[in-house]
């Protein structure tokens, strides 16, 4: 397995290469964002690990380069940033997780076989039908009653994970992991208000709410008429 770190602090760049290697890896190391991001796009890895604050281009900017790129590497996030709000603007701009400065070696090392879990492709229908609602996963299109509904790629995953559970209630907890990539509760509203927007799109021009929700048990796709 090839490695990507993208860090300007040479000492902690030798530790998480040290540890990679450790487990398999073949590393190589850049100190500048700039570099680190034509590194990541003209060669595949299976792994990017960088910084935030990186000279030649701030590291969630490497990250969403990327992914307008259309380059799916599990990329995690390693920055001394690590108040819940730096997390969050983290996974929003493409991060597949984020883990803060100071860090244990064993939970980046876990955090690292998660990401490679979740890499791995999955079967997965190509349509689910939820009443109504037709979602083409490769396609990545949503349609209610025939009418396309316009989703962001955060709203489209959430609906998606809503309809693969389609009539029983989703904790936040599994809509932060599957949507966000995410462990912990942030403890922030981010779950939340993605919903009110998903709502209000997927709604639009139809009485009632097929997403609902109960306090304590997180959202559900109603499987039936709203």
């Amino acid at each position: 397995m090839r490695a990507l770190i993208i860090e300007d602090d040479a000492v902690v760049a030798a530790h998480v290469a040290g540890l990679l290697v450790g487990r398999g890896f073949a590393t190589e190391i850049v100190a500048d964002g700039a570099e680190g991001l034509r590194r990541a796009a003209a060669r595949p890895h299976d792994l990017v690990v960088t910084d935030r604050m990186l000279p030649g281009l701030e590291g969630l900017d490497v990250i969403a380069r990327l992914r307008d790129l259309g380059v799916t590497t599990p990329v995690m996030v390693v920055s001394a940033l690590g108040l819940a709000g730096d997390r969050v603007d983290g996974l929003e701009r493409g991060a597949d997780d984020y883990l803060a400065k100071p860090f244990s070696d064993d939970e980046f090392l876990a955090r690292v076989h998660a990401l490679l879990r979740r890499a791995r492709p999955e079967p997965h229908p190509e349509v689910i039908l939820v009443g109504d609602i037709e979602i083409r996963v490769k396609a990545r299109t949503v349609h209610r009653s025939g009418r396309h509904v316009a989703l962001s790629p955060k709203e489209f995953e959430l609906l998606r994970c809503l309809a693969e559970h389609a009539g029983r209630f989703v904790p936040r907890s599994l809509l932060l992991e599957r949507v966000w990539k995410l462990r912990f509760d942030p403890q922030t509203n981010v779950v939340d208000v993605h919903v009110s927007r998903l709502r209000g799109k997927i709604d639009e021009g139809f009485e009632g709410s097929v997403i609902r929700s109960a306090r304590g048990e997180g959202y559900m796709l109603a499987a039936d008429e709203p």
